[in-house]
């Protein structure tokens, strides 16, 4: 008896807690369609009304995509960043929206404390990483380099003692939830925005083939869904079909094979983004590797006889935007399939209201967050070998006996292969 007693005192337990968060009112956004859209779509009935407000809202979305592409890679920098943190204020919001009652202190500073730990420590590593020499040209850019991951780790600390020094006695259960809250949210968010640069790096192609698959497979399954949509597809997304599902899947397919060959042929999109320490700028200009180079596959016999053709030629990359496409359009939609519980748990119908028609800019990359982690692991296990670039800077800033030793042991396996022989042979 006297340790429950005491347990209600220390911290309100999990029935306690939830039951109070489900008293809380829906946190349903008001609707924000622009009033232009409101008076022009005033006389259709609302679910055409929301059909063309969803519609004028996608095109326009997809201008600002091209615009983005068009202005390069470091500008796509930016806006991933820029949608990593409006995606992470609109998850903490809700935090803090449920749980406001309870005056919790310093769970929205050190919500945004961790915020900038993890990015100072995520891209950190990536400048490091990238930008390799114009670290070692710079004394003060070295230093932070060196002891990156040991500051980085102090910032952390700092924010775990903050947290630990504001723990107040009856909230003590519901300060670890939101703990936990602030954490997992820093994974999904954070973490895999930073593989989406990650992967941009590797040529665009890279970045913009994967998240159109995504939008194309949103499109066209809303558009198979809308038109012929009548078996329902899962009970936490109520409105999505069977029959979108799999118009999605097919339609997303095909728009990947089309889209992979168009960029396949621009080297501006093939080429990985790279730091160019003369003009201090990015570079995109390379000899395409294997996969953006035209090939000739022969045609199974089964296929022959429907189209006709006996060969087919394409580039490699759009065998793997294959398996991009069929991804973003089978496993993706499970991202929002997670967000749509996540919302359901909390009774709110959208994460904000920043795109009128579609929720908040969470709402428009629940997927894509999942499509980015793939798009990276598939690259890591497929695609990228070492690189060459990376490991001759490593090489030029160890010590002269260093790279002495390395350059002996390096002849010296050469030398038994018969390579370093026939050079000199050839010379």
């Amino acid at each position: 008896m006297e340790s429950e007693s005491e347990a209600k005192v220390d911290g309100e337990t999990a029935s306690d807690s939830e039951s109070r968060a489900e008293a809380s009112p829906p946190l349903i956004p008001a609707d924000d369609t622009p009033e232009v859209l409101n008076r022009a779509l005033s006389s259709l009935s609302s679910r055409w009304k929301n059909w063309w407000v969803r519609g004028i809202l996608t095109l326009a979305m997809i201008a600002f995509f091209f615009v983005i592409i068009y202005l390069g890679p470091l500008v796509l920098m930016m806006i991933v960043l820029c949608v990593q943190i409006k995606c992470f204020h609109e998850i903490i919001t809700i935090g803090y929206n449920v749980y406001h009652s309870y005056d919790l202190p310093w769970f929205r500073t050190l919500s945004w404390y961790f915020l900038l730990c993890v990015n100072y420590f995520f891209y950190g590593e990536t400048v490091t990483d990238y930008f390799f020499t114009l670290v070692q040209r710079e004394e003060p850019l070295r230093i932070l380099s060196k002891y990156h991951r040991f500051i980085s780790f102090t910032l952390y600390l700092i924010g775990f003692c903050m947290f630990v020094l504001s723990l107040v006695k009856k909230h003590y259960r519901l300060q670890f939830y939101m703990f936990g809250w602030t954490h997992v949210t820093l994974l999904i968010v954070v973490t895999q925005s930073h593989l989406v640069i990650h992967n941009l790096f590797e040529g665009m192609i890279w970045f913009i083939v994967p998240i159109s698959c995504v939008i194309c497979n949103d499109i066209m399954a809303y558009m198979f869904g809308f038109f012929f949509g009548r078996t329902p597809l899962i009970k936490l997304s109520p409105k999505k079909t069977w029959e979108g599902f799999i118009g999605g899947f097919f339609a997303t397919v095909v728009f990947g094979l089309l889209l992979s060959y168009v960029m396949s042929g621009y080297r501006c999109f093939v080429c990985p983004v790279e730091y160019n320490n003369d003009t201090n700028s990015f570079t995109v200009d390379c000899e395409p590797s294997y996969l953006f180079r035209l090939q000739e596959y022969n045609i199974p016999g089964v296929i022959q006889s429907l189209l006709g053709w006996k060969t087919v030629r394409m580039y490699p990359f759009q065998i793997h935007s294959i398996a991009l496409s069929t991804f973003a359009s089978l496993i993706g939609p499970f991202g929002g399939f997670f967000a749509s519980g996540f919302k359901r748990a909390f009774k709110i119908k959208d994460f904000a209201n920043t795109i009128p028609g579609h929720g908040g800019i969470m709402d428009r990359f629940d997927c894509q967050y999942l499509m980015a982690t793939f798009v990276n692991v598939y690259i890591a296990s497929f695609i990228r070998g070492p690189n060459p670039s990376k490991l001759i800077q490593q090489f030029l800033t160890l010590r002269p006996d260093q790279q002495l030793h390395i350059f002996n042991t390096l002849k010296s396996h050469l030398t038994d292969k018969g390579m370093l022989m026939a050079a000199t042979e050839d010379e």
